[in-house]
């Protein structure tokens, strides 16, 4: 019930002596009190009724007045019996702290104002539920006939006034109106979801409740997201449990997206194990046509895989998300492989997808997210394109930071070819030629290792080494010899340089 109700109930004859901007507000509950600090007793949404009783002074009246406010109070309605008015100070008190005030008339009891409200709130309640179990019915006739979320949104916004969006990682709006409250964007929005302790949420500054659509079986940084307008630890029952069965429905409607993906997800699977088995072409164009693929176009491959962060399907789930429309892409074993048309030379897809994981970045712990792109190729080169993308996933696995990317402009440097070397041969190679120095360093408290690291960023030259280190000239020539010693190599020769940087960089 709002408070404008108020007005119009003849039998009452209410006066609003302020707030005239605040009618829209709601009252749950009546309470008559003529104690100066009743906030104790108060919960927020109330009509209070007041004889004033407890006005011995003005200076009661902040007192008063403060306490309903801050209980969150609907409005006051009051008289003054013995003075037979309102004195001047509450109205000004009620007026700065944008607290609603009616004035009874003389020759109406508040027992008349709590029964006529009381009623009215039944009454309501009663219609709100009816409608709650009648607009549940329609929402999930809505889903049943395929109808979408937009229309079942649109009914929750037409009959309880509360707009509500469903948004998936990261940030994409799945249904809803266009536009958000204020200046927040879906990223936004997405952060807060990633953030919040516990859910659901309510987002500060615009009073936005956020839902998660599959909390108990959905890591959130790969789950949908509902919005609803207004705050929901303020909300009546019923409107909770329109909230709730919601939820659920959006749960149902993500349920099917992701059936219908399945078997796309599947041609997505077998299409890349052609690709990686070498499979000639005439086997491979059919496989990009019942994918959805151009077969004349240039595609680029993208691998993702992470270490104790999401489940393989759900980084399955989460990459369909962020790569563009029109992708294939599928599962194998724990890796996540895709073939993405190219959209142009200056395109940059390893730019768009770190954008895009950057969002989730506070919903990614453990080991993060490794992620390669490779660089875009033909039908013939699409072996070589995926198995580019898998040594820059690998390469990208060995940063640090919940989101790594690495894309095609990393492939022609050493990186790719360390990350292309069994692990077995990259650790033998390390340990073969740090190993002495590693057991060196240990036993005499040297720093065989750092001195030879800082010899190579140098490129050899002694007095800018023994600049960096604070160390005389012949002491880097000293322990430059000993390294030479333990490993048995000459760093006046290239080739030992170029396999001590190599090694240095397996560390």
């Amino acid at each position: 019930m709002r408070l404008r109700t108020l007005l119009a109930i003849p039998d009452l004859r209410l006066e609003l002596i302020t707030g005239h901007d605040e009618l829209d507000r709601t009252i749950r509950w009546v309470v008559t009190t003529d104690l100066k600090d009743p906030g104790r007793y108060l919960h927020g949404g109330e009509l209070v009724l007041s004889g004033l009783v407890w006005r011995t002074r003005p200076a009661d009246t902040e007192v008063f007045v403060r306490a309903l406010t801050r209980a969150r109070v609907s409005a006051l309605a009051a008289w003054d019996a013995e003075a037979a008015t309102i004195p001047a100070d509450l109205v000004e008190a009620c007026d700065r702290h944008g607290l609603p005030l009616f004035r009874v008339p003389e020759d109406v009891a508040f027992a008349s104002v709590t029964e006529q409200v009381m009623r009215r709130l039944s009454t309501a309640r009663a219609a709100d539920l009816t409608a709650v179990l009648g607009r549940h019915r329609t929402l999930v006739a809505g889903v049943t006939e395929g109808a979408g979320l937009g229309p079942l949104l649109d009914l929750v916004g037409r009959d309880l006034g509360m707009r509500c969006w469903v948004l998936a990682p990261p940030g994409r709006l799945i249904a809803g109106p266009g536009e958000l409250p204020g200046s927040l964007s879906p990223a936004d929005l997405t952060r807060g979801f990633l953030t919040a302790p516990r859910l659901p949420a309510v987002l500060p500054g615009p009073g936005l409740s956020l839902f998660a659509v599959s909390p108990d079986g959905t890591a959130r940084v790969a789950d949908w997201l509902l919005v609803c307008e207004g705050d929901c630890t303020e909300w009546p029952a019923e409107r909770r449990a329109l909230a709730a069965e919601l939820t659920a429905i959006v749960a149902i409607e993500r349920a099917r997206s992701g059936e219908r993906s399945n078997a796309a997800s599947r041609l997505a699977r077998e299409l890349v194990r052609l690709v990686l088995a070498d499979a000639p072409a005439a086997e491979i164009l059919p496989r990009l046509e019942l994918a959805g693929l151009d077969t004349a176009a240039t595609l680029v491959a993208v691998v993702a895989g992470t270490r104790d962060t999401v489940r393989p399907a759900e980084l399955h789930r989460l990459f369909r998300e962020i790569l563009p429309a029109g992708s294939a892409v599928g599962l194998l074993e724990d890796e996540v492989v895709a073939l993405v048309p190219a959209a142009g030379p200056d395109h940059d897809l390893a730019a768009q997808v770190r954008r895009a994981l950057s969002v989730l970045a506070p919903g990614l712990t453990g080991g993060g997210i490794a992620v390669g792109v490779g660089e875009p190729a033909t039908v013939e080169g699409l072996r070589g394109a995926v198995t580019e993308a898998r040594h820059a996933r690998r390469l990208a696995a060995d940063g640090t930071g919940p989101v790594r990317v690495v894309g095609p402009d990393a492939l022609a440097t050493h990186a790719l070819l360390l990350a292309s070397v069994p692990d077995d041969a990259r650790i033998t190679f390390r340990d073969r030629l740090l190993g002495p120095l590693h057991a060196y360093d240990e036993a005499h408290h040297a720093d065989l290792i750092r001195t030879l690291e800082t010899f190579l960023q140098v490129s050899g030259s002694w007095t800018r080494c023994a600049d960096r280190l604070h160390l005389h000239v012949n002491s880097v020539r000293y322990r430059i010899q000993r390294v030479e010693e333990l490993t048995g190599r000459d760093l006046a020769r290239l080739e030992d340089r170029v396999d001590f940087f190599l090694a240095l960089r397996l560390r």
